[in-house]
């Protein structure tokens, strides 16, 4: 499955240290007032030019960074550093170590702290495989290496694509550490059942193990600090619709909500039907999983506030039902941000007009910083929204 095509792919509990690095980055802006949402134009822009921006998190320093899939590289003479894309059979996708970790630059712009990591690119210069997401646990961050497909595939694509489908530690000073083969987990225990297939996505870093959302597997892996992978929970397939049946879920992130619990964002398979992605409750040992809120569409990414309040960030407008004659039309890359009061059963719209925006957190200000552009290798974007506390 892939979180941009046909069949279904693709963060962090939000941190809440001091001020400090981060209060140069927020100058006042402009906040929706609420009921009326802003567009993307008019939140704050604070870096442009990255490579297909993904993840994006807070260390606990107040340091802000971004993960780049990155755009892989041209293809070899014979094409042996390519392999087809899982949803576009017909369209190649190319090896090169294009993947990055950025890091926000308080005054604006940004710095690469880690580089040359593995990328996948398709023509259009759009990545499907790289590093995707990021969480601290301490001042070391996780990323995950997305994939696609199986991971059989990978050998032979380039000097680093068994790097594909794991979870690797990044230190401060930039080393790149394999602590995880995720993909591995699927190709062994197949959680879900049916074809083998993995995308390892959203990451949470806790103290003692880092929880992985696959994408491709639709269960959250469980990661210690020795690198031994397990199970820890298979999400349900979501009910079925007219002529497609069953959807499957495509977890695309994780994070610590303030009950302690695991909460997980869907994207829902292709067509995305509009209003049918829930955010699923997960107990933190994996049991007593539940739907906490249903009505939201191809969610990509969840986030809380210090008060409670959950930021859901959407990648399409959704197929709207019946389902049409094909082909069908689900506004791919029209995303909003939205955000949950707690109490509230209605969530609020608080930007539109966002182009495949692929992650949010929540900064020690409070205010909203979420990726752009997501599949662009020359213009991603970091944005920061100033949002007022809820009613």
């Amino acid at each position: 499955m892939d979180i941009y095509t046909t069949t279904g792919h693709p963060r962090a509990r939000p941190v809440r240290a001091a001020c400090a690095a981060l209060c140069s980055f927020a100058a006042m802006w402009v906040a929706p007032i609420p009921g009326h949402a802003l567009d993307v134009s008019q939140s704050e822009l604070l870096a442009e030019g990255l490579n297909n921006p993904a993840g994006i998190a807070f260390a606990p320093d107040g340091g802000l960074y971004v993960t780049e899939v990155g755009n892989g590289g041209p293809p070899n003479a014979d094409h042996s550093n390519c392999t087809f894309s899982p949803p576009q059979p017909a369209v190649e996708r190319c090896y090169g170590e294009t993947g990055a970790l950025v890091r926000i630059l308080p005054g604006g712009g940004f710095e690469r702290v880690a580089t040359g990591l593995p990328s996948l690119g398709l023509p259009d210069g759009g990545g499907e495989g790289g590093p995707v997401d990021v969480s601290f646990q301490g001042m070391a961050a996780y990323v995950t290496l997305g994939w696609g497909g199986n991971p059989a595939d990978r050998a032979g694509l380039g000097p680093k694509s068994h790097l594909f489908g794991n979870l690797v530690r990044v230190t401060p000073g930039g080393a790149v550490q394999r602590l995880a083969d995720v993909a591995a987990h699927e190709a062994r225990e197949n959680p879900y059942g049916g074809n083998v297939d993995s995308n390892p996505y959203g990451v949470l870093a806790q103290p003692g193990r880092r929880v992985v959302a696959d994408a491709g597997a639709n269960a959250l892996i469980e990661v210690a600090t020795n690198g031994q992978t397990r199970t820890l929970a298979v999400l349900p397939a979501l009910p079925a619709v007219p002529i497609l049946g069953p959807r499957e879920p495509v977890p695309t992130s994780v994070t610590e909500g303030p009950d302690g619990a695991l909460y997980v964002s869907q994207l829902s398979a292709f067509p995305f039907f509009a209003g049918t992605a829930p955010v699923l409750r997960v107990e933190s040992d994996g049991s007593g999983l539940s739907t906490v809120t249903a009505g939201f569409t191809a969610v990509v990414d969840i986030a809380f506030d210090a008060a409670g309040a959950m930021y859901v960030l959407e990648v399409a407008r959704g197929q709207q039902t019946p389902f049409p004659p094909p082909p069908p039309n689900p506004g791919l890359g029209i995303g909003r941000l939205l955000r949950q009061c707690p109490g509230n059963p209605v969530p609020e719209v608080l930007v539109t007009g966002l182009e495949f925006a692929r992650g949010v957190a929540i900064g020690p200000d409070g205010a909203a910083y979420f990726t752009n552009r997501g599949l662009s290798p020359t213009t991603g974007e970091v944005r920061r929204l100033a949002v007022a506390s809820c009613p």
